[in-house]
């Protein structure tokens, strides 16, 4: 397993990063539980050390079961989980007040098991509440010893001028990026090479349609969100693009005699220099597919294959 430190941190993290959202159970599925636990065991076993989670996955659920999953563990993982999202009443909206700050650390310290955060990370900014005001906030909690460090998710280029005046504060941001959304690319690279902060990659495999298990007929369960038009992976042009991607990717495996989701994986690995990869998990085989990640790298040509079918 590779391993990187974070930037102005001296959290040393696994490259591959254990996602959390399906570890919520709920939109992805039949997710089992047990599966889940046995998965996390399985990823310390083989190296990984590092779990990021978020309070609105599954309501809290996925929380509670990392914690539990964890248990006498906890201090051999780096733990990460986000605030900033609000649901009640069935209604969802982004809060970064000072309030909704504190009690939600509370509540995710309550649900993991544990008296500290390794990273906490704002999860998505509200219009109302300055960055000033929220690493005030971040900063008052570290002292008090509930969290170690602080990074930011789903950022863009237009952000940087905001963020440039507190460059060195955050340790990570997380952005959305894989083969099958390359959308965010150049944001990535100016991120990590003018902000000073380590990049997190998440839908790192377009939510499971980059692991060669779906065709152009694929259906998913009422209770997978795969269904709704809005994860367009999996419907109409993208569909049909995506799948074509995953064409290279299985000529790649057969080059390399690892599996497809690994080769996607290992592309960012490669692509994005000192990036971190998140991949959700359900279960120790989908574990083990991400594991095979390491321990090689894609030639110039298998690069510029996958480059151009996916740009």
């Amino acid at each position: 397993m590779e391993t990187l430190k974070l930037k102005n941190s001296d959290l040393e993290v696994s490259r591959l990063c254990m996602g959390g959202c399906p570890m919520g159970r709920y939109g992805w599925g039949t997710v089992l539980k047990k599966e889940l636990i046995d998965a996390v065991h399985l990823a310390l076993d083989s190296g990984i050390n590092f779990f990021d989670t978020a309070d609105t996955y599954g309501l809290g659920e996925s929380e509670k079961t990392l914690g539990e999953a964890l248990g006498k563990k906890r201090k051999q993982a780096i733990v990460a989980t986000k605030f900033g999202v609000r649901v009640e009443n069935g209604i969802t909206s982004y809060d970064n007040s000072k309030n909704w700050v504190n009690k939600a650390v509370n509540n995710s310290l309550k649900r993991l098991n544990t008296d500290y955060i390794d990273l906490y990370q704002i999860h998505y900014r509200d219009s109302n509440t300055s960055i000033e005001e929220v690493i005030n906030t971040l900063e008052e909690i570290k002292k008090q010893g509930k969290i170690r460090y602080y990074g930011i998710c789903n950022v863009h280029y237009k952000d940087i001028n905001e963020l440039n005046k507190y460059k060195g504060k955050f340790v990570s941001f997380q952005n959305e990026y894989s083969l099958a959304c390359r959308k965010n690319e150049n944001d990535m690279f100016e991120f990590s090479q003018n902000l000073e902060m380590s990049p997190l990659t998440w839908g790192s495999l377009g939510q499971g349609i980059l692991t060669g298990k779906y065709d152009k007929n694929c259906t998913f369960d009422s209770d997978d969100r795969r269904n709704k038009e809005i994860y367009v992976n999996f419907h109409g042009k993208k569909l049909l693009k995506n799948l074509k991607i995953v064409d290279v990717l299985k000529e790649i495996s057969k080059e390399v005699k690892r599996p497809i989701s690994s080769i996607a994986i290992r592309f960012i690995l490669d692509y994005i220099p000192k990036s971190v990869v998140l991949a959700g998990i359900k279960n120790t085989d989908q574990l083990k597919g991400n594991c095979e990640a390491f321990g090689w790298k894609l030639n110039e040509k298998q690069i510029q294959w996958l480059q151009k079918v996916s740009e």
